[in-house]
């Protein structure tokens, strides 16, 4: 079965690139996107099957490492103001727009500092409607100073303002190609790989691009011939597609195979360990349960017992193969400079719960209606045994995902389930959820929590340039909210990558991103 798929792979390939490409070793990573992908436009690159694709076609200012340390990418350097709101990039000489037959050269155009000034101009543009936008909400003014100057001025400090144009939405784009249109089907970027085939809920194939101006150790990138991409949506499928060497990797557990793959204590099982190489690092992603703080909120006491009253490393162990870390130190997850255990959250405590319970007053006869999706029934069914043990009446509401969504972002949910996964890598992306200026519907604050401590504290690191002391205020600001009690931290999630012996230079990042221009294939 293996080499029909290879063969068949490989000859679509060659196929489309022409006698430059021989058979002799000839690398394709295969991939499956089960999700499916809708656009390759990086301004629409919300959602991560999206992000991943458009990572390996487009380029932007600046990019992050495997540490989610800034560095460059078109631009080779850049200097701050001294009060932290001009920002002026110095772009390459080398970077080239993907060869296409509207450039004459058969190199492609090179990028200058006016195609930043258009793509920036295009994600902001209403009619677009980009929902990438507010990444450059702060900006006030940007401008090309010449070919290779790049110059930004924000409205107002913000130390994470360089993670933020490492995201897609900023990517580079060539205003002819945008123009011409069809360009969320046949894009053109500057990235290790450039646009080949597009067959609808079949395949995808990108081919490597050979102007691409990233070397390493002298040598040029991406090692990869190609990358295909393969859409079955049964993700039991795709995983025996990957068991049988089909496909290069899988990302992340679906409980079809988790126990197949995985022991309890989330280790490979061991008749996988000679072919399958498991990579697992934390994940910026938060689990948690959320309190309306209005409308007549549970009672403080009520709140902590709650989150007294279930264990959250059995719920870990047997629910998710020990996949994340219990969330016992507030609502930053491992994986972020600023997370510290000095953040004091709630362990497992039966008889504290109920001390608890019973100095509130509150009726345990009363309801308390949790709402969830399907997808999350088995654990918030673990809470609700766990917390009637403890004398509380959980009842339990399972809406449509997409219903669930639209609930929590109007706050109509009094006890929801919910999850935050970072969209760039700074404490301050999860905290802006409990600032008060943030009230959903307008913003992401859908607990509606309030407090003006809390709010200076917030504003104050929004001007704190200094990375420590920046870490210690969002750790007061994380302890206010543990403290109130204004969520339910479940677990830090962890990234969990499953690929094939025969792949090396296959790294990851705790935002999760694919990044193949430095993968090999034996």
């Amino acid at each position: 079965m293996r080499w029909k798929v290879g063969f068949f792979v490989l000859g679509l390939f060659l196929s489309f690139c022409g006698s430059k490409y021989s058979n002799d070793n000839l690398s394709i990573f295969k991939y499956n996107e089960s999700a499916g992908i809708n656009t390759l436009d990086p301004a629409f690159a919300k959602d991560q099957a999206t992000v991943w694709a458009v990572n390996q076609l487009f380029n932007g200012l600046v990019q992050l490492d495997s540490s989610l340390i800034v560095q460059p990418s078109v631009a080779k350097y850049w200097n701050i103001s001294p009060d932290a709101l001009v920002y002026t990039f110095f772009l390459r000489s080398d970077v080239f727009f993907h060869d296409h037959s509207i450039f004459k050269d058969g190199k492609g155009r090179k990028v200058v500092a006016y195609d930043f000034e258009y793509s920036f101009n295009r994600l902001l543009d209403k009619k677009l409607a980009a929902p990438g936008a507010w990444v450059l909400s702060n900006i006030k003014s940007y401008s090309a100073v010449n070919d290779s100057t790049f110059r930004v001025e924000l409205v107002k400090p913000f130390p994470a303002f360089l993670s933020l144009l490492s995201m897609q939405y900023c990517s580079v784009v060539p205003k002819e190609i945008v123009e011409g249109g069809n360009f969320h089907r046949r894009p053109v970027g500057t990235g290790p790989f450039k646009f080949q085939l597009w067959e609808d809920g079949i395949k995808l194939v990108f081919r490597s691009n050979p102007n691409y101006f990233e070397k390493e150790a002298g040598k040029s990138l991406p090692y990869l011939d190609a990358i295909a991409i393969t859409f079955v949506k049964d993700k039991q499928s795709a995983f025996l597609q990957f068991i049988q060497g089909e496909l290069d990797f899988i990302s992340g557990i679906d409980a079809s195979y988790k126990d197949d793959i995985l022991t309890r204590n989330g280790e490979l099982q061991d008749k996988y360990k000679e072919e399958v190489r498991l990579q697992s690092q934390p994940y910026l992603n938060t689990e948690y349960l959320g309190f309306l703080m209005e409308n007549n909120a549970l009672p403080l006491e009520v709140r902590k017992a709650i989150n007294y009253g279930f264990d959250r490393v059995k719920m870990l162990k047997y629910l998710r193969n020990n996949i994340g870390t219990p969330a016992t130190n507030g609502f930053v997850p491992v994986g972020l400079p600023s997370f510290s255990e000095r953040v004091v959250g709630y362990g497992y405590n039966p008889e504290k719960a109920r001390e608890l319970i019973k100095v509130s007053g509150f009726n345990t006869q009363d309801e308390i209606v949790l709402s969830t999706t399907a997808s999350y029934l088995d654990l918030c069914e673990y809470i609700q045994n766990s917390l009637e043990q403890i004398g509380l009446n959980i009842k339990l509401e399972v809406n449509p995902a997409s219903a669930h969504r639209e609930m929590v972002a109007n706050s109509r949910l009094r006890f929801f389930r919910g999850s935050w996964i970072a969209d760039y890598p700074d404490a301050e992306n999860y905290l802006s959820l409990f600032c008060s200026e943030n009230f959903s519907p307008g913003g992401p604050n859908y607990t509606h929590f309030s407090d003006i401590n809390y709010d200076m504290l917030y504003e104050e690191s929004l001007s704190e340039t200094n990375d420590s002391l920046r870490a210690f205020l969002y750790q007061r600001m994380d302890s206010i909210i543990t403290e109130n009690a204004v969520f339910v931290p479940l677990y830090y999630d962890r990234v969990l990558r499953f690929s094939q012996k025969e792949i090396s230079g296959f790294n990851s990042n705790a935002m999760n991103l694919l990044d193949l221009k430095r993968v090999k294939k034996k």
